[in-house]
C-alpha cells in the first residue's frame, strides 16, 4: 500500500471510530434482551457473530472492562476498519476464510490465532458470512472456531433507525446519530468438538437463522426499514425487481432502431449469416402454425449450444407424448443442424431480434407453455416478455467466463431484473451458480455440464469411407472449430511436422465456414497446396492442407482423425467443446484460452487426457509424438475417458430439476 493511501486509510479510520462514538452518545440504546450485556459477560469468552455490512456499531457493546478482539480481512480496504478498531479498545486478528477464491487470505493462520484468543480471556467479533458472497450465508469457517476453542457462538445484530446504506455485495451500512439505537441477540451455540461433518451444517445453518431473526428483530425495535439493509439479490429473489434506466433505455433504444432491421439483416444476408427466405421470423412473423396443446420453446444460440441441448429435447419429448418443442437459434449453421438431428414433435424457427414489437409478435403467436434458454444467450425483452406473461422460465446449462461474470456483477441493476425472473437455473459449475445467486435467482443449483452428456456428432459413412480411401495411409491431423489467428499457428505446425512426417495432412475445419475461401488463400501464400471440402473436392497425394468448410462433418472429420487441436484456444476467445473428439476416440490439443469449457479441459489435463499447445512448435511436437507413438495415443485416450465418466451426469440432474414443470404440462 503507498503511503498515501496508509495515511487516508489512518484518517479514514480516526474519523470512522469518531462517528461510532457519536452514534452511540447520541442514541437511545435498547438492548433485546433486556439483559444482553450480562449475557455476554456470562458467556466471555465468546464469538460474537454478525452479518457482513452490519457490525459497525458491534464495537459499542462491549461489557465493561471484557477484552475483545475483532477479524478483520488482509485487503487494503479492510485497514480502515482496523484503524477504527484499534481507536475503540479492540485487538485485531488479520485475516479471512478464501471464500470461492482460490488466492491464500490468510484464513489459516487467523483461525490459529482466533483460536488461541478464545482460550485466553478475549472475546471475538467476526462477520458470519465471507466476501464476496454469497451474502447472509454463514461459512463453515466461525462454526470451526466454535468448535476448536469450545466456545459459544453469540449472534448479535445492531441496527439504528437512521442509517445510510450501499449497493454492494452485502449491503454495507452506515449507522447515523441522533437515532434509535438496538444491539438484538440469539442464544448461545454450542458447537461439540467431535462434531462430525452433518452436525457442523447443521450448526452452520442454525446460526444463519439466529442472525437472520436477530437482524430482523434489531431493525424492527429501531423502526427502521430492513429492506434498505438486505442485500439486493436477496429482495430481488422474494420478489423480482421492475426493470430500471438501463433496461428501459435498452428497450427503447431496441425499438427506435426497429426501421433499421431491414438493413442489419439485408447486411448479414449477404455475408451468408442470414437464410433470406426466413427472414420474417426474425422479424417475429412465424414461419409455420402452432401446434395443438403444451409447447416448450427452447432457444440455443448457436451450434454448440443446440448440440448440447438435443438430448434435452428428445428426453422431454419421450416424457411429454403430447408436447411439442419449439427450438429457436440465431445462426444459419444451427438451424441446419436443428433440421439434420431434431426429433419428431420438435422444429426449428429463428430466434426474432429483440425489438418489444417482435418479440410480442412472437408470443402473440407460439404462446409456449415453458421458456427454456441454454447457457449465456439472454435477451431482455424476450425474457421480461415471457414474464410479463407469466411464462415459467428455465435457464439450462448456465455458462459465464471469468469475464462475463465480472461484467454481471458490476452491472447488476441489470442482471438482477433478468436472472431474479428464471424460475430455475441450473448452471454448469459451482461459482457461475453463486455469482447468478447474487444476481438475484431465486431457485439456483449446479447440474454440470450438459455437453458432456451430448451423443458425439454423427457420422456419415459413405463420406467418411470416400475420405479414407483417398487419404489412405497418410498420417492426418486435425485442426477443429478453428477461429482467426490460429490457422498461422497450425501452417507454422505443419511446415515443422512434414520434416519427420513428409506425407501428412492438416485438415482444418474453421468453426464459421463462411471463412474457408480465407483460409485457403492464406495457405496457398505459405505455399502449402490446398483443396476446399466446399469445391466438392477430395485431397489427394498432393495436397497438404484440406480445408473442410462445410456444415455438420465434425463428426465425419473426428472418425478418421487420431489427433485433433480444438480451436478458439490459441486465441483469446474461451476454446470449443473437447467432448465431441473424445467421444469418436480423437485424442485432444487444446491452446491455453479455454475458459468457456475450463472444468472439461481440466478434467481431462488432471487425467492426462488433454495436451496444452501455445504456438506451431508445440503443436508440432505434440502431433508428432502422438502420430507415431502408439502408447501415448493409447494413454491418452484412457485418460480422456476416465475424465468424461467423473464429469457426466449433467442430463439426468437436469431431466430431474425440470420434472415439476413438466408435470404441470401433463396436468
Amino acid at each position: 500500500m503507498s503511503e498515501t493511501k496508509a495515511t487516508l486509510m489512518r484518517l479514514g479510520g480516526r474519523t470512522l471510530a469518531r462517528l461510532i462514538k457519536h452514534v452511540q452518545a447520541t442514541s437511545d440504546i435498547i438492548y433485546e434482551p433486556a439483559d444482553l450485556q450480562a449475557r455476554l459477560r456470562a458467556a466471555h469468552p465468546c464469538i460474537v457473530a454478525c452479518w457482513h455490512g452490519q457490525f459497525m456499531m458491534l464495537a459499542c457493546l462491549k461489557p465493561g472492562d471484557v477484552k475483545v478482539a475483532a477479524m478483520v480481512a488482509r485487503h487494503g480496504d479492510a485497514e480502515l476498519i482496523g484503524e477504527a478498531m484499534r481507536h475503540l479498545d479492540t485487538d485485531l486478528i488479520r485475516g479471512a476464510g478464501a471464500g470461492d477464491r482460490k488466492r491464500d487470505r490468510g484464513g489459516a493462520t487467523a483461525l490459529r490465532a482466533a483460536v488461541k484468543t478464545l482460550t485466553g480471556d478475549t472475546s471475538l467479533v467476526m462477520t458470519a458470512d465471507i466476501p464476496p458472497g454469497p451474502a447472509r450465508a454463514a461459512g463453515l469457517g466461525i462454526i470451526t472456531i466454535a468448535r476448536m476453542s469450545g466456545r459459544p457462538i453469540v449472534p448479535v445484530a445492531a441496527a439504528t433507525r437512521r442509517f445510510a446504506s450501499f449497493d454492494t455485495w452485502s449491503r454495507m451500512t452506515l449507522n447515523l446519530p441522533y437515532s434509535t439505537l438496538v444491539f438484538a441477540a440469539g442464544e448461545p451455540i454450542h458447537v461439540p468438538r467431535d462434531a462430525d461433518a452433518r452436525v457442523l451444517e447443521a450448526k452452520r445453518l442454525e446460526l444463519e437463522a439466529a442472525l437472520n431473526a436477530a437482524t430482523i428483530a434489531a431493525y424492527d425495535l429501531a423502526g427502521a426499514d430492513i429492506d434498505r439493509a438486505t442485500p439486493l439479490d436477496h429482495l430481488a429473489a422474494i420478489s423480482p425487481p421492475p426493470p430500471g434506466v438501463g433496461l428501459k433505455i435498452y428497450s427503447t433504444a431496441m425499438s427506435a432502431l426497429r426501421p433499421a432491421a431491414g438493413l442489419f439483416l439485408n447486411v448479414r444476408g449477404r455475408r451468408g449469416k442470414e437464410d433470406v427466405k426466413r427472414r420474417g421470423e426474425r422479424l417475429g412473423f412465424a414461419g409455420r402454425p402452432r401446434p395443438a396443446g403444451a409447447l416448450i420453446w427452447v432457444h440455443a444460440a448457436s451450434v454448440g449450444e443446440t448440440t448440447s441441448v438435443l438430448p434435452l429435447i428428445a428426453a422431454m419429448l419421450d416424457e411429454q407424448p403430447s408436447t411439442h418443442v419449439l427450438l429457436t437459434t440465431g445462426t444459419t449453421t444451427s438451424a441446419s443442424l436443428a433440421d439434420l438431428r431434431l426429433p419428431s414433435r420438435a422444429f426449428h424457427q429463428y430466434v426474432p431480434l429483440d425489438v418489444p414489437q417482435y418479440t410480442r409478435r412472437f408470443f402473440d403467436h407460439w404462446q409456449p407453455s415453458l421458456a427454456i434458454f441454454t447457457e449465456s444467450d439472454l435477451w431482455p425483452n424476450l425474457i421480461l416478455t415471457a414474464a410479463e406473461r407469466s411464462i415459467p422460465l428455465v435457464l439450462v446449462n448456465a455458462r459465464m467466463s471469468p469475464r462475463s461474470m465480472r461484467r454481471w456483477r458490476k452491472n447488476a441493476r441489470i442482471g438482477r431484473p433478468l436472472f431474479s425472473r428464471f424460475n430455475l437455473v441450473l448452471s454448469q459449475t459451482n461459482k457461475i451458480a453463486a455469482t447468478i445467486k447474487r444476481l438475484g435467482a431465486p431457485n439456483v443449483s449446479t447440474a454440470g455440464n450438459l455437453k458432456i452428456d451430448s451423443p458425439p456428432p454423427p457420422v456419415d459413412d459413405v463420406k467418411r469411407e470416400a475420405l479414407r480411401a483417398a487419404i489412405g495411409s497418410r498420417p492426418v491431423f486435425l485442426a477443429a472449430s478453428t477461429h482467426p489467428g490460429e490457422e498461422v499457428h497450425i501452417a507454422a505446425a505443419h511446415q515443422v511436422m512434414r520434416r519427420s512426417l513428409p506425407d501428412l495432412l492438416t485438415i482444418i475445419a474453421p468453426r464459421h465456414p463462411d471463412r474457408g475461401a480465407a483460409i485457403a488463400h492464406a495457405m496457398m501464400g505459405q505455399g502449402l497446396a490446398v483443396v476446399r471440402r466446399s469445391l466438392d473436392a477430395l485431397p489427394d497425394a498432393a495436397s497438404d492442407v484440406y480445408v473442410a468448410d462445410t456444415i455438420g462433418e465434425l463428426g465425419t472429420l473426428y472418425a478418421i482423425s487420431r489427433v485433433a487441436l480444438i480451436g478458439g484456444s490459441l486465441v483469446a476467445h474461451g476454446g470449443q467443446n473437447p467432448i465431441e473428439a473424445v467421444r469418436h476416440g480423437t485424442t485432444v490439443l487444446t491452446g491455453p484460452h479455454f475458459h468457456n469449457f475450463r472444468e472439461a479441459y481440466e478434467a481431462l489435463i488432471a487425467d492426462d487426457g488433454a495436451v496444452v499447445v501455445t504456438n506451431g512448435d508445440d503443436i508440432a511436437r505434440a502431433v508428432t509424438r502422438l502420430l507415431t507413438d502408439d502408447q501415448a495415443l493409447e494413454t491418452m485416450r484412457r485418460g480422456a475417458t476416465q475424465a468424461l465418466a467423473e464429469l457426466g451426469g449433467a442430463l439426468q440432474k437436469t431431466l430431474t430439476a425440470l420434472h415439476p414443470f413438466l408435470a404441470k404440462l401433463r396436468a
